[in-house]
This record gives structure tokens, sequence and C-alpha cells, in this order.
């Protein structure tokens, strides 16, 4: 008798298991073959370009160089005002882009009293606001609607702006311009997150209104140290062109102050400060010099008024002070009566300063017999080598007769 053996049978559930995950397999690896075949060139040199705009999705292939020859090539319309990511003049090279293009619309920006039109291709308010070259602060706020005045403003959107209050505020001594939404005092502290403690003092009560201007204060009573940025003044060089006449200015290099940081150890009580010591200061910018040129060009006086106030301004040129004025007026007064052309027939001493010999004065210039300005520039360097001042010049002269 024939012994059988019976051979183990696979379930037709899982047989049709099998089957299915070949099939799923299979799809995944066609539609990957089918995908990739997509996404690559027809030939050599050739781009997919897919084309998002407007909610609306196209491709076509090109043979352009640049995202910008590609669109002109098929056809599609760029206004100036438009915006397209990548960049128009993105250079194609790889098999494939996606790109997006944001089309402008009109839109008005409101704020307050001021009303810009603009032509904008973004799509939020700050972006909107910032294209309309309109600053926010970040308090600010802005909401987006279709135009309400169609007559005036046209189709298109409007972008308004909610200001936020500007005020000023003092926390532990340092002052800065802050923003708010807020109402009242209580509620803008609350806002900016700024809990008090137990030895803090806020200048006005919670229910106080939030007015633009204001400003509101917030201390700590006992000793305690703040620190404060203050200006340094910058220095100003001045150079005298003789060839401009004297009022000229003209600032070649514009001068910038620096900074520096002052901490001060200050005692408060009842959120007033009743005492304060610099105890650190670091200079953190040095300030810049300021380099102007000033008209230094002297007038021709034709007569001893003329001459005086030629001598004034060369005096105080010269480095002498104010308080030199008399004594030279009444010196060169006595000499010569301030007149280019006195001269002493028994000495020879001549012009404004009585020079003697007149030739001495012309180390300065060669015009020295008519020329004030030549004979006002020897006779101060005189007073100057000999008697230090005019007024010393002046007393010498009270006390001879002559300087």
């Amino acid at each position: 008798m024939r012994s059988l053996t019976r051979k183990p049978s696979i379930p037709y559930g899982i047989l049709a298991a099998a089957f299915c995950l070949v099939v799923i397999i299979f799809g995944i690896i066609l539609a990957g073959r089918t995908h990739a075949e997509s996404q690559t060139p027809v030939a050599s040199g050739e781009h997919l370009i897919t084309l998002h705009d407007n909610g609306q999705d196209k491709g076509f292939l090109t043979t352009a160089t640049t995202l910008g020859d590609a669109f002109k090539q098929a056809g599609v319309q760029i206004d100036p005002n438009d915006l397209v990511e990548p960049g128009l003049d993105e250079t194609l090279v790889a098999g494939h882009y996606d790109v997006n293009v944001y089309r402008a619309r009109p839109v008005t920006v409101i704020d307050g009293n001021t009303r810009t039109k603009i032509l904008s291709p973004y799509q939020t308010p700050k972006q909107i606001v910032e294209h309309a070259n309109v600053a926010l602060q970040d308090e600010d706020l802005t909401t987006v609607s279709a135009n309400t005045d169609m007559v005036s403003q046209g189709a298109g959107l409007q972008v308004s702006i909610d200001r936020a209050t500007a005020f000023t505020l003092v926390m532990y001594g340092k002052t800065l311009t802050a923003y708010t939404q807020a109402t009242t005092v209580g509620d803008m502290l609350e806002q900016k997150n700024i809990t008090l403690g137990k030895n803090d003092t806020v200048s006005a009560p919670d229910n106080t209104p939030i007015t633009a201007g204001m400003t509101v204060e917030l201390w700590r009573n006992g000793v305690q140290t703040i620190t404060e940025e203050q200006d340094i003044a910058f220095d100003v060089e001045q150079t005298k062109d003789r060839d401009r006449e004297l009022g000229y200015k003209e600032v070649k290099t514009a001068g910038e102050a620096g900074k520096r940081s002052v901490s001060y150890e200050i005692e408060m009580q009842n959120g007033k400060e009743v005492s304060r010591k610099e105890i650190q200061s670091v200079v953190t910018k040095e300030p810049k010099r300021q380099i102007e040129v000033v008209g230094a060009k002297m007038p021709t006086p034709t007569n001893p008024t003329e001459a005086q106030a030629l001598g004034h301004q060369m005096m105080l040129d010269y480095g002498f002070g104010e308080d030199q004025w008399s004594c030279l007026y009444n010196l060169w007064m006595r000499e010569s009566g301030w007149k280019t052309t006195s001269g002493n027939v028994s000495s020879g001493a001549y012009g404004i300063p009585q020079a003697l010999p007149a030739s001495k004065m012309a180390s300065v210039a060669p015009d020295y017999l008519t020329s004030a300005a030549t004979q006002i520039t020897w006779g101060l360097g005189y007073i100057k080598g000999r008697y230090s001042t005019p007024c010393g010049a002046w007393s010498s002269f009270q006390a001879k007769g002559w300087y």
C-alpha cells in the first residue's frame, strides 16, 4: 500500500495579500519612474518651469539661460511691479524650477489722515506698509480689507494702521521712548510684562490714562546703581581761507558726537532721587572732529574807520582777547589815527603802528606803504614779541610816550 504524503497548503488569504503587496510595490516603482521622468528635461539643455501664477499652475520647457528670457519665450507677461521668486535674473542650471509670481494690485495705505497709494505684490500688511516706505512700530496694528471708496480709491485693497501711543518710559533711571496700545498705566505694565518689586514705585496710579507724550517713571527705593548713555560733543577744527570773504563757512568733514556710558549710585525715596554719585564713566564711541573752512579774506580799508574794523578782527584772529581791543584802539589812535599814510617827519616812523623805519614792515609784504592789513600784521607781531599784549604796549606808551 502506497503511503501518501500530504503537501501543506497555503491559505488563500495569505496568497491574496502577497499578491496585493507585489502589486503595490510595483506601482510605487512605476510611479517613481514616471515622476523621475517628468522631472527630467526632455533633452540636454532644456529646463522644466512650473509656474504658480495667482492660483493657476502651468508648466513649460525652455532652453533659455535666465528665468526672464524663459518668460519672454513662453509669452509670460511680467509687470515691473510684480514680484517673481526666484528673480528674473536667476540663471537656469537645474532641470526643474518652481516659480511663484505675485501680481501687483492697487493698495491704499491709510495712516491717520495720510493716504498712500501704491501697486504692491506683497501679501502681508507689514510687507505692504514697508513697500510704501511707511515706518511701523512693533506695537502698531494693521488690518487689510477691500477698498471701501471705489470712486476715489478704485478696486484693490486698503491697509489701515492703528498707531500705538508714544510715551516716555523711565525704568530705573534709563529713559526710552515706548509705544503701547494699552489705555491705562496698569494695562501698559501688564502688556510689557513689567512686574513691580516690593520697593518699586510708579509715578502714576494704575488707572491713569495713557496719553501721547506723557512720562511714566518706575523707580526702586533705596540705594541703587543706574547707567545712562550720554553724548560727547565733538571738536571743531577751522582752516582759514584767505581767498574767501569773512562769514564764509564750509563743512569739509561733518562732526559726530561720541557716546559714553556713565554709571551712578543714586538713592531714591518715595520715587524721588535724593542723591547721585558718579562711580564710573566709559567712552563707548569716540567723537569725530568736524573740519570747517572759514573765510578769512580781509577787506581793504579806505579810511581809518574801516582800518579799525579790520584791526579789531585781525587782533582776535591773532589770538588776543576782546579785553585787549580798547588798548590797541587807543594805542594806534594816538600814534597814527589809524591812517596807513601817517608819517612822523622828525623820526621817520610810518603807518598805523608807526614802524621805525617803515621798511621793517616789508618783512610782511611789499605793499607795506599802503596796505592796512600788512601794517596791522606787522604791528601785532611787534607788540606780541616786545610787550606780550596790546595792553602791555599801551601801558608803556602811557608811561614813556612811545612803545
